[in-house]
């Protein structure tokens, strides 16, 4: 879905107008179009890992770490 978006912002289209054509493929609000915060809150989390991919790739790391040391016997 984000892809869409981000083709269709770059040809001129407003989020307002690509949001009716979105739908949710699964879940409670499946078939339903994402509300138009979901959409923004897709494109800022987008820019941010654009923006920061080495803080995206330590926070990955870190979390598996934190999975690794739940996981573990004690």
């Amino acid at each position: 879905m984000l892809h869409t978006v981000l083709r269709r912002r770059a040809n001129g289209e407003t989020v307002e107008d690509i949001q009716p054509d979105l739908l949710i493929p699964t879940g409670r609000r499946k078939g339903h179009s994402p509300s138009l915060s979901s959409i923004y809150r897709a494109l800022a989390e987008h820019e941010k890992t654009q923006a920061y991919p080495e803080a995206v790739e330590t926070a990955h790391a870190d979390f598996a770490a934190l999975q690794q040391r739940d996981r573990s016997p004690k």
